[in-house]
């Protein structure tokens, strides 16, 4: 059972956050009409490292930045439903399963729980670029998301916050 004190900090942060919340009523939809693909990397910052606001975008995020079967149900979804015109994929330098083999995942997890970790498949990605460039093509070729629709591949760099457009 969870301590419900391990979370004191975030709801204050949360109580303050809303005492001049402005998006109550928001429609939800994508208002720069962005869909963005990334990894969960907390070094990624999605909507300000393209100069966006909350609102303007639509964001998924995942281990690798990868274009899994639930990031382009969210593209679809984006790009039919929410004004999504524009899906951009930005996986990033440094990235644990870039630059670790998926038996060194398994160990590291295993290691830190205690327990046997070699069934869990963390999708390693063995050519960032290539698989970027598998990525795009899958979102570009998608039976549901139109021609119309902008799909670029693009590697965001930790170390000094800029993209690389690869596709």
């Amino acid at each position: 059972m969870t301590d419900s004190s391990a979370f004191d900090d975030l709801l204050a942060a949360n109580r303050e956050f809303a005492t001049d919340f402005a998006y109550g009523g928001f429609d939800g939809i994508a208002g720069a009409g962005i869909a963005l693909v990334t990894c969960m990397d907390s070094r990624i910052d999605p909507l300000r490292m393209i100069g966006l606001e909350p609102g303007d975008a639509k964001i998924f995020r995942n281990p690798g930045g990868r274009v899994t079967e639930a990031a382009l149900e969210a593209i679809v979804l984006g790009v039919h439903l929410l004004n999504v015109k524009r899906v951009l994929v930005v996986p990033h330098t440094r990235c644990a399963v870039a630059s670790n083999s998926e038996e060194t995942l398994r160990e590291r997890v295993a290691a830190s729980a205690g327990v046997d970790a070699t069934w869990q498949r963390f999708h390693v990605i063995e050519d960032q670029v290539a698989t970027l460039g598998l990525d795009v093509h899958r979102v570009r070729s998608h039976p549901l998301v139109p021609e119309s629709v902008e799909v670029g591949g693009f590697l965001y760099d930790v170390d000094s916050g800029l993209l690389d457009q690869k596709y």
